[in-house]
């Protein structure tokens, strides 16, 4: 039985990384917040919006408890969900945590090339998005560095860099 838990900033590349990594192995793949959305027929930011952040955090920390009971199965966690509750110890008890730890500049350009809402940092400019992410980084680290394995992340612009992370989570596990 794997089950295989990505964690980490929004933009580090736990899904398009988690998505490959699953195919490769054969797994499922579940990327929590898709889930979430799915299983409350609303999008994350109008659950923010309805409920606020406490009571997202409420509605993923239970979703996250439904999915982590899968077997076979690679999940992409949202940023903030190792932070909060005993999610963390939850994680690491279920499977193998994987933190991709990506610095400020990365995820910087990761969030700028990609294409979703973030209801956390809409309408920021490119200086007010470094200083957010250095700022809720820095709270976050301490969570996040409690995975089993970290890997390093740089900015992806290929499918050979997405392919040679996939091998390197491989080779940790």
């Amino acid at each position: 039985m794997i089950r295989i838990i990505l964690i980490g900033y929004m933009g580090a590349g736990k899904t398009t990384i988690g998505k490959v990594l699953a195919r490769e192995m054969g797994l499922e793949f579940y990327d929590l917040d898709n889930y979430i959305e799915d299983r409350f027929h609303q999008t994350i930011p109008d659950i923010f919006a309805q409920k606020g952040e406490e009571g997202f955090r409420e509605v993923e920390r239970k979703m996250l408890h439904e999915v982590a009971e899968f077997e076979n199965v690679i999940i992409s966690c949202g940023g903030g969900t190792p932070c909060f509750f005993d999610n963390m110890d939850y994680m690491n008890a279920q499977g193998e945590t994987i933190f991709l730890d990506a610095p400020p500049p990365v995820l910087k350009e990761h969030l700028q090339m990609g294409k979703t809402v973030r209801p956390l940092i809409q309408g920021k400019s490119s200086e007010e998005l470094i200083a957010y992410i250095e700022t809720s980084l820095q709270k976050r680290l301490p969570y996040y560095q409690q995975a089993k394995h970290t890997l390093q992340i740089e900015v992806i612009h290929t499918k050979e860099q997405i392919k040679n992370y996939v091998e390197q989570i491989i080779g940790l596990i």
